[in-house]
């Protein structure tokens, strides 16, 4: 069934592009896609200002995506297994080829995607991460250890890079491959009494851009705020939002805008009397909220990789060319996630997700200088960052969650102490109604879905009213 043959693959070291062409082969069902993903991570590990682990890691997945017609329609059986090689292909196949006989047919059945041009490194080796990526940035960990510890503070954390080589071949000839690096810098800082505590993080393609020197002084800055300690009940605050927060809350924004949610009146999307929201303005301040494959420093798979179906993927739609999309143009909401099946039912364009999200806003200020102007007119809170996000109310994306590492009062324009965590309830929609400054839009590691999304630009946010509805004891 497959545009190109490569012959008999056998052996425990095929390669992925032969995995993908012969499990093409081995294909019986009416349409088929294959997905290899070669993976491979490199991380360092320490605590208490001293380096406690490291490792290399490799992998690799196989999804066979098996579709099968019949006189009611389409019907679709997907299948994915780790450590698979050329010997366990058969099964595999056959595996998906059940449980497509096996289904009802695939209400977002479409014509697989016609072959494009085929990448050129289809038939390269995967890339590959090694130790080799921490060549700089380690040494400056070491830095950074005896900085703290003359300092009286004791760093904890952990640096992690992946690499994954993705290999996407059909039935229909297309043959598509992506290199995916990722990396991720969680730093903490604690006093030796553990009463005191501060985090940061940055996001990385290579390691080169990030200075744990820079994240120990930023820390070390937290601490001595922290030294004073301040109660504050419940209430609604002037709060900055810093860009890791502000991620937080709008990826999981994006992740709730599908269309068809929205359209069968399900979301904060839908339109009272029906119909999306799109063409609505959301904020009066020049919000844009983008994703680009290309976007630099940020950049991602320019076509889908759809490993399952749901309302926000279709696996019919692997292959299909990903653009530079707006979500929010101006303050104005432009469009909503679709598949070519849901944007035929909704009537909106084709706008699948893209794996990188940036808010831009013309903001000229860096979150020093909004301090600086923030709690002239009554207490201002600085928050560190947002963890243990849950959705209350999908009608208007109301979100709970916990502040962490760090809540500080800004009184006249400084920082003058540590107040206590908060529980919050907020909609990231009704927040960008309300939020009254956005500041320089910079790379960030969002602290709460760090381990699924990585690659964001965010600015900071001041909002005047930011809803924390009670204290919370965690540190």
């Amino acid at each position: 069934m497959s545009g190109a043959k490569s012959g008999t693959t056998t052996g425990r070291t095929a390669r992925p592009h032969e995995i993908v062409e012969r499990a093409l082969e081995l294909s019986t069902a009416d349409g088929c896609v294959v997905i290899a993903d070669e993976q491979s991570s490199a991380n360092l590990r320490w605590a208490g200002n001293a380096l406690t682990t490291n490792g290399v890691t490799r992998g690799r997945t196989l999804t066979v995506i098996a579709t099968v017609d019949g006189a009611q329609g389409t019907a679709s059986g997907v299948v994915s297994r780790s450590a698979v090689t050329a010997d366990d292909l058969e099964p595999l196949v056959r595996a998906a080829e059940a449980a497509a006989r096996g289904a009802g047919p695939a209400e977002d059945a479409r014509p697989l995607v016609a072959a494009g041009p085929v990448s050129g490194d289809f038939t390269d080796a995967p890339a590959e991460t090694t130790s080799a990526v921490f060549t700089d940035f380690a040494p400056a960990l070491g830095e950074a250890f005896a900085r703290a510890r003359a300092g009286g503070r004791e760093l904890y954390g952990f640096a992690n890079h992946e690499l994954t080589s993705t290999y996407l071949g059909t039935s229909t000839g297309v043959r598509l491959r992506h290199d995916q690096p990722s990396g991720t810098l969680e730093l903490n800082a604690k006093s030796p009494d553990r009463t005191r505590s501060a985090w940061a993080g940055r996001a990385t393609r290579d390691f080169k851009d990030v200075d744990p020197g820079v994240l120990d002084a930023e820390l070390a800055q937290r601490l001595a705020w922290a030294e004073r300690k301040i109660d504050l009940p419940a209430g609604r605050y002037e709060t900055l939002l810093p860009p890791s927060a502000v991620a937080d809350l709008l990826i999981y924004q994006l992740w709730s805008s599908a269309a068809r949610d929205a359209a069968e009146g399900r979301t904060v999307f839908s339109r009272p009397g029906g119909g999306t929201r799109v063409g609505e303005t959301l904020s009066e301040l020049p919000l844009t909220l983008r994703s680009a494959p290309g976007e630099p420093g940020l950049e991602c798979a320019p076509f889908v990789i759809a490993h399952s179906s749901g309302d926000d993927a279709s696996v019919f739609d692997n292959g299909l060319p990903l653009t530079a999309t707006d979500w929010v143009r101006d303050g104005r909401l432009e469009h909503l996630l679709t598949t070519r099946h849901s944007a035929e039912l909704t009537g909106l364009p084709v706008a699948p997700s893209i794996g990188n999200l940036v808010l831009d806003a013309g903001g000229e200020r860096t979150l020093e200088e909004m301090v600086a102007a923030t709690g002239h007119d009554g207490p201002g809170l600085l928050l560190t960052c947002l963890w243990y996000i849950r959705e209350v109310d999908p009608a208007t994306l109301l979100l709970t969650g916990l502040t962490r590492d760090g809540v500080y009062l800004v009184e006249k324009g400084e920082v003058v102490g540590e107040v206590n965590n908060f529980r919050f309830n907020e909609s990231p929609v009704d927040l960008l109604s309300r939020a009254t400054e956005a500041g320089i839009t910079e790379k960030t590691l969002p602290r709460e879905w760090g381990d699924w999304f990585t690659r964001a630009a965010m600015p900071a946010l001041r909002v005047p009213d930011f809803n924390m509805s009670s204290v919370s004891r965690g540190v």
